[in-house]
């Protein structure tokens, strides 16, 4: 996997394993396939929450609906993390404008990692609408 930031990384792990699945839908195979993204970056919590989820949501599906459930599932993983950095944006955007309405000077913001949309899904977490 080479992709940088927390929400991306979560992205991909869930579409890495709606791949595994069309790959080949073997249970076996796609436990492999979800112990092995895991074990790509151990530390990266979006990763483990997002392939636990995708895992969660398979469990028990027959194989004729498992590959379409597991495609849906990745895909409402990245509209959620839309909404979660727009969200961000929008909150963060409301007490930076009251900060400046304070002061009625520069707000100076300092973002902690990659804030922007390069590690997240379509908005990123800080630098948008601000």
């Amino acid at each position: 996997m080479e992709v940088r930031g927390a929400p991306l990384i979560g992205a991909t792990a869930a579409y890495g394993i709606a791949l595994a699945i069309k790959e080949n839908p073997d249970p076996n195979h796609i436990e492999k396939y979800a112990e092995n993204l895991i074990q790509s970056r151990p530390t990266a919590i979006n990763l483990k929450w997002a392939v636990n989820r995708m895992m969660k949501i398979i469990s028990g599906i027959g194989k004729d609906q498992l590959l379409e459930i597991a495609f849906k599932e990745a895909k409402e993983i990245c509209d959620e993390d839309e909404k979660f950095c727009k969200n961000i944006g929008l909150n963060g955007l409301a007490i930076i404008e009251e900060i400046y309405n304070r002061k009625k000077s520069t707000v100076n913001i300092l973002t902690h990692c990659n804030a922007g949309w390069l590690a997240t899904i379509n908005w990123g977490t800080a630098t948008s609408p601000i």
